[in-house]
C-alpha cells in the first residue's frame, strides 16, 4: 500500500492542482451572493443535497464500490461533519461580515494547520522554511485585517467574521488530515466522499431545521445557477481531486493550492464587489502570497 504523501507532483498532480485552484478561487465569489436573504445553512443544504446525489452518481459511473464498512462509516461520518457541515456553515457565515476576497485570503492558511495535524496524527515532517514561510504569510495577513478594519463602517462584525473563519479553516483542515491517513486510503476518494456529503448534508439539516425553521428558498435565477455551480463544480467535480491530491502529497502540500486561489478571488472581488486596494492591502497580499512560497520551496516542504 502506497503511503501518504508518496507520489510527489506528477502530471495528474498538477493538472488536478490547477484545476481545484481556478474553480474553488471563483466558488467564494458565488457563495457572497448565497448568503443574501436566504439564511446561511439552508444555502448549504441545498449545495450539499445536489452535491451528495451527484457524488453517488459519479461513484455508481465509474464502478466503485459504495461498501465502506463500519470503519470506513466513522471516518466518512467524522469528515462529512467537519467538512461539509461544520466549514461551510461557519464559512458561509464569514462572508456575511467579510469580502469574499478576504475570506479567501485567511483561507489560504490551510497549509498551516494541516501541516501541523500532519506531524501530530501522520508523522510528516515540518521544515524551518515552512516555519518561517509561515509567519511572513500571517504578518501579510494581518496587514489586510487592518485595512479591513480601516475601511470597515461603524459597526462592522469584522472580528466576527475572521472568527467564523478560523474555525471554518479548523474544520476543514481536520477533515483534510484524516482524507490523508490510512483508513481513507482503504476505500475510493468518490465513494468515501458521496458518504462524507450525505452525513454532512444530514447535520447541515438539522442546524438549518434547529436554527432557521422550515426550509427557504429563493426561485431567482442566480441563486439556482449558484447552487448548482457550487454543488458540481466546486464539489462534485473538485473534491474528489483535492481527496487524491491528499493522498499523493499529503495535506501540507495539496493546500499549497491556497496560493493561487486568493489571488483569483481576490481579482474577482475588486471586479464585482469594488474591493478596495490600498499600499497596506497591496503590501499585505505580497507578504502573504510571499510567505506561502517560501513555505512551498522549503527544500523538503512538510507533506
Amino acid at each position: 500500500m502506497t503511503a501518504p504523501g508518496e507520489h510527489g507532483w506528477t502530471p495528474r498532480a498538477i493538472g488536478g492542482f490547477a484545476l481545484i485552484t481556478l474553480v474553488w478561487g471563483s466558488t467564494w465569489l458565488v457563495i457572497k451572493d448565497q448568503v443574501g436573504s436566504v439564511p446561511p445553512s439552508w444555502s448549504v443544504v441545498w449545495r450539499f443535497m445536489l452535491a451528495c446525489a451527484g457524488m453517488f452518481v459519479l461513484a455508481l459511473v465509474r464502478g466503485d464500490s459504495l461498501r465502506l464498512g463500519r470503519a470506513g462509516q466513522r471516518l466518512a461520518l467524522v469528515v462529512g461533519v467537519l467538512q461539509f457541515c461544520l466549514n461551510f456553515q461557519f464559512v458561509y457565515r464569514a462572508e456575511q461580515f467579510l469580502t469574499s476576497g478576504i475570506v479567501a485570503v485567511l483561507f489560504a492558511l490551510l497549509m498551516v494547520p494541516n501541516a501541523l495535524l500532519a506531524r501530530s496524527f501522520l508523522g510528516q515532517a515540518i521544515t524551518r522554511g515552512f516555519l518561517v514561510g509561515s509567519a511572513i504569510a500571517l504578518s501579510g495577513i494581518a496587514l489586510l485585517l487592518l485595512h479591513e478594519y480601516r475601511l470597515a463602517p461603524p459597526g462592522a462584525q469584522v472580528p466576527l467574521g475572521v472568527a467564523f473563519t478560523i474555525i471554518g479553516l479548523m474544520s476543514a483542515s481536520g477533515a483534510n488530515v484524516l482524507q490523508a491517513g490510512r483508513e481513507a486510503h482503504r476505500h475510493s476518494p468518490v465513494a468515501l466522499l458521496a458518504w462524507a456529503m450525505l452525513w454532512g448534508v444530514l447535520a447541515d439539516l438539522a442546524v438549518a431545521l434547529l436554527l432557521y425553521g422550515p426550509p427557504q428558498f429563493e426561485p431567482r435565477a442566480g441563486y439556482l445557477g449558484g447552487i448548482a455551480y457550487l454543488a458540481l463544480m466546486g464539489s462534485v467535480l473538485t473534491f474528489p481531486i483535492y481527496a487524491r491530491l491528499l493522498r499523493d502529497l499529503g495535506p501540507g502540500r495539496a493546500a499549497y493550492s491556497s496560493v493561487i486561489i486568493p489571488v483569483v478571488a481576490m481579482l474577482l472581488s475588486t471586479l464585482f464587489e469594488g474591493y478596495e486596494w490600498s499600499v497596506l492591502a497591496a503590501a499585505g497580499s505580497v507578504l502573504v502570497g510571499a510567505g506561502l512560497v517560501v513555505a512551498l520551496r522549503a527544500r523538503r516542504p512538510a507533506q
